[in-house]
């Protein structure tokens, strides 16, 4: 039975995000000029962004609090533009990276059990595009709204307690005195119509960052876990060999049937098919890994300050509680982006090395010496020996890519913020 993708919800909603976004297929010439549009708007809009942040570091040089506000968002912006420089490099990989899942995974024949191998890998990917989604988009939202409005909450000890004022930063206020989500220190557009125009500019300008800021990652994700299911229906599929053979037989004397040499070539012939599918398995890991190294390498090295200038302008109390809120929002999409980054690239490790004990546990210490036992006792050892060294995504070499990696950078991101602490303390005395 075939697993349907239309079922997938994960690589449904991705898919969207990178339509939008334009590195995406097109079935005719008029779809490629859709998408081609698309993608010079989405590194228009991405240009404007990072423009607009370095203007805002320029301006406000020497205000420690507005300079650590707008390297944050320079790290935000500059990223989903590098990932998105390198995937339309690699565009011709990365989409037969895609289409390899649709037509050899989610549209294979399994029985139930790698059917629900399958459903369960597919769970997991839509909890973590969810979960990366949901926390993007508050981002996207709490910056949308920080200009618009304002709660404060106050301590009433005469006889009301807590009472809320609801303050509407930009209605009735002078034209002078209107805020943007981020300052393009230019005095006009404070004026309408220029100030409304500009909104929606930095608005649709935000949206696709943020959708540039998950889509690649979802994607990558969603690859690498369908990658280690496929090492599991593998480990299956070589372990009970035996039983799989012999299903819908009867056989009255099951030993007696594997000693034969019949048996030994029909396991031998099975066999070579599961070596086959272990190198097709291998060979799309190095793809993925050609195709994502140099990005992986960039995520790492800057995970580290998002999660230390995140951390900082959350913990430190002198900040408004509108920046506290984005970056809240920001620290968790960060956290969510790690945390899926690590465990993804750390299955591909771990199922890839259980290979090695699942084709020990196969049916050939009954086979016959016969030239097809001897043969595949010989391929076994190899089959081993190449499990011993586990597939994985590094980060263009120089380190690879697990779940250690991401109490790595949380170590780091630690130091990072004492550091900065530090320096802000001086700074503020």
């Amino acid at each position: 039975m075939a697993v349907s993708k239309s079922n997938d919800v994960s690589i449904g909603i991705t898919s969207v995000f990178m339509k939008l976004v334009g590195l995406w297929m097109a079935s005719d010439r008029a779809e490629q000029r859709v998408r081609d549009c698309t993608f010079i708007y989405t590194l228009v809009a991405i240009l404007f962004a990072v423009w607009v942040q370095v203007r805002g570091i320029y301006y406000s040089w020497g205000d420690f609090s507005a300079c650590i506000f707008n390297a944050c968002n320079i790290l935000s912006t500059a990223v989903p533009l590098f990932k998105i420089i390198v995937l339309f490099v690699h565009r011709k990989d990365f989409f037969r990276l895609i289409l390899y899942i649709q037509e050899k995974f989610l549209q294979a024949e399994y029985d139930d059990y790698e059917r629900k191998i399958v459903m369960d890998c597919k769970r997991k990917c839509t909890f973590f595009v969810c979960l990366l989604m949901f926390s993007t988009k508050g981002t996207l939202i709490c910056y949308i709204i920080n200009p618009l409005s304002q709660i404060d909450c106050m301590l009433d000890t005469r006889k009301n307690g807590v009472s809320i004022s609801l303050l509407i930063t930009n209605i009735g206020k002078n034209e002078s005195d209107r805020e943007l989500p981020f300052n393009m220190w230019i005095d006009s557009l404070t004026l309408s119509p220029y100030f409304e125009l500009a909104f929606v500019v930095q608005t649709l300008s935000l949206y696709h960052i943020g959708v540039s800021y998950f889509c690649f990652d979802n994607f990558l994700c969603i690859m690498n876990l369908h990658v280690a299911s496929q090492f599991r229906i593998l480990q299956y599929r070589m372990a009970k060999m035996a039983d799989l053979m012999s299903r819908g037989k009867r056989e009255k004397d099951e030993k007696l049937a594997m000693s034969s040499s019949s048996f030994a070539r029909k396991s031998y012939v099975m066999f070579k098919q599961h070596v086959r599918q272990h190198q097709t398995l291998i060979a799309y890991c190095e793809k993925l890994e050609k195709v994502f190294n140099l990005i992986v390498l960039v995520q790492v090295l800057t995970f580290s300050l998002l999660i230390c200038l995140d951390g900082y302008q959350v913990l430190t109390p002198e900040f408004p509680t509108r920046r506290r809120l984005i970056f809240t929002f920001h620290l968790s999409a960060a956290l969510s982006q790690l945390l899926m980054f690590t465990y993804s690239c750390d299955c591909i490790i771990r199922e890839s090395m259980s290979v090695a004990l699942a084709v020990y546990s196969g049916p050939w210490p009954l086979l016959p010496a016969t030239t097809s036992g001897r043969m595949m006792r010989k391929d076994l050892t190899l089959v081993i020996m190449r499990s011993g060294s586990p597939c994985c995504l590094t980060a263009r070499g120089f380190f690879v890519v697990s779940l250690e990696t991401y109490t790595g950078v949380l170590s780091t991101a630690v130091s990072y913020f004492t550091l900065l602490k530090h320096r802000g303390e001086a700074i503020n005395s």
